[in-house]
């Protein structure tokens, strides 16, 4: 149909030119110089006449071609007459719809490409998880059957895998803990409870509650920016006490277990007039650059034989991201391989 009315377009326009020269060499033949002069502009008069007219003919025809492109690509309760309005507004109306489709075009890729990134994210949190919770079953599985078939005759080995079993549930439960956490805090249903408290307090707390993980390494923890005997003044913060807290007990307890033996885990706080910087430093094994970008994604492991052997859920680090963004901050990390990590946030003060 557009073919058609295209070809009728382009045959009116090219009759009414071929008639008006043909009438005005007619006139000239027998009127003369002046009525050839009458015709030349009497030509020219019926070919702008027929271009405006073809012209409007070929604009009204895109318009309600386009009307129902409008309505079920873009989703826009149009008519043609309003789209007509609309259009007549601008100066080059194809070009703005060629733009606003291109728009279209643009956005569409652009989310179809983010429910790609999705679907693979699904594929690959839903793979980790049944990884990470297949493993202690499998060792709960184990011990039981290893006792049932005579294992706990022997009062040695039955204590022992009842450690171990007890070790694997207690791991099923962290686990567990930690994904309700995360799925609270990107769910957004989190209600966060603001209170000002000394975060150094805090710290000293956390550090006397872990004493027993860092004496196993042999690993001092100095809180402050020495060795100094005198304790640090108090600095105040206004946050959520207990998720805060739960960020300092992940970034401690992980400068703990990848940390060096007999090496030291360092904690900060340096006043940045309305907030606070708090800085957890380790002088462990550190990271690989190439890993720091995704070292806050769930279940994700630099190292994930060693990981696991330290007891570790694959949790913390991202529970410590989702905390700080729930209150409006962001974690950084500075890290060398053979020379140790920094994690670094803010607080507010007020």
């Amino acid at each position: 149909m557009k073919i058609k009315t295209i070809n009728a377009a382009a045959t009116i326009v090219g009759a009414i030119t071929i008639l008006s020269v043909i009438i005005a060499l007619l006139i000239g033949r027998f009127i003369g110089t002046s009525g050839l002069l009458w015709g030349v502009l009497f030509s020219v008069g019926c070919g702008s006449v027929g271009f405006i007219a073809v012209k409007w003919v070929m604009k009204k025809f895109f318009i309600q071609r386009i009307t129902p492109l409008y309505r079920i690509v873009l989703g826009r309760d149009i008519k043609t007459s309003e789209l007509t309005a609309e259009l007549e507004q601008t100066d080059n109306f194809e070009r703005s719809v060629s733009a606003e489709l291109n728009r279209w075009a643009e956005q569409n890729q652009r989310e179809i490409a983010r429910l790609k990134e999705n679907e693979k994210y699904r594929k690959e949190f839903v793979g980790n998880v049944s990884h990470e919770i297949k493993t202690p079953i499998f060792n709960i599985q184990g011990y039981i059957s290893t006792l049932l078939d005579g294992g706990m005759n022997d009062p040695v080995i039955f204590r022992r895998y009842l450690e171990r079993t007890e070790k694997s549930i207690d791991r099923l439960i962290n686990i567990t803990n930690d994904l309700e956490a995360i799925s609270k805090l990107e769910s957004g249903v989190l209600n966060l409870n603001y209170e000002r408290f000394d975060i150094v307090q805090l710290t000293r707390d956390i550090a006397d509650t872990i004493e027993f993980e860092a004496t196993k390494k042999n690993i001092n923890i100095v809180i402050g920016s020495s060795h100094h005997a005198t304790p640090h003044p108090p600095v105040w913060v206004k946050a959520d006490r207990y998720y805060i807290e739960q960020v300092l007990i992940n970034l401690i307890i992980n400068s703990i277990r990848y940390g060096n033996e007999g090496g030291e885990t360092f904690i900060k706080f340096i006043d940045l007039f309305d907030k606070v910087l708090i800085e957890v430093r380790d002088n462990g094994r550190g990271i690989a650059k190439e890993d720091i970008p995704r070292v806050f994604e769930r279940f994700y492991r630099t190292d994930k034989g060693r990981s696991r052997e330290q007891g570790g859920t694959g949790l913390g680090l991202s529970i410590v991201k989702h905390v700080l963004e729930a209150h409006g901050e962001t974690i950084n990390l500075r890290s060398e391989l053979g020379k140790g990590s920094t994690f670094s946030f803010t607080l507010s003060k007020n």
